[in-house]
């Protein structure tokens, strides 16, 4: 059983309300729970990964990439099963997400349409990014390689992320260019549009 995981159709259950949760929570466009369950393709690959990567811990690793890439075609989410994916993930919008098979996020995340977590190299062995806690990828960035994006990181829209970006830390540009807002992490606008993190490069 993977970390972080209980055996148990209850507490995966658990783990799926909090996903919708989630979403409606954080989605100013989201109206009832009800909608996000049925029309949101973010809480669906996030719910069949959630599926999947129990299927791929349990040595079912063909039906666990199949599902996998059925996800991908109904939803344009790309999860490999091996990603390790925290609580609470929302994926606004989600089409042309990739998350890579080491990638490791943590919980209260949020990653915009876009955004890659993805290697630069084709070797076995740790190779995609780690998130800590309450990270933002704005849309199209791409996060590359075994880097750690500290807790209450964000990076810009589009941005290149090729080096670890320090908690708390802004990265923006390409390749990105890391820098320290005055504002604390916890008094910032979470959901504020990425591009507008364009600011801390002036």
């Amino acid at each position: 059983m993977p970390p972080g995981h209980r055996p148990g159709l209850r507490h995966l259950v658990e783990i799926l309300l909090e996903d919708l949760d989630a979403a409606h929570a954080h989605d100013p466009a989201a109206r009832t729970r009800l909608e996000v369950a049925l029309a949101y393709p973010g809480v669906h690959a996030l719910w069949a990964h959630r599926l999947s990567h129990r299927l791929w811990h349990a040595g079912l690793r063909l039906p666990a990439r199949l599902l996998s890439q059925l996800t991908r075609l109904l939803t344009g989410i790309e999860i490999h099963p091996g990603a390790v994916i925290g609580r609470r993930l929302f994926i606004d919008h989600g089409m042309g997400v990739v998350i890579g098979q080491t990638a490791v996020i943590g919980d209260d995340c949020l990653l915009f349409h876009g955004s890659t977590l993805g290697g630069r190299s084709m070797t076995r062995g740790k190779r995609h990014p780690t998130l800590g806690d309450r990270v933002m990828v704005g849309a199209g960035a791409k996060v590359l390689g075994p880097i750690t994006l500290g807790d209450d990181a964000q990076v810009g829209a589009n941005a290149v992320v090729v080096k670890d970006v320090p908690a708390g830390a802004v990265a923006v540009g390409v390749p990105a260019q890391v820098r320290f807002p005055h504002t604390p992490p916890g008094q910032r606008e979470r959901h504020e549009d990425p591009a507008l993190l364009i600011e801390y490069m002036i």
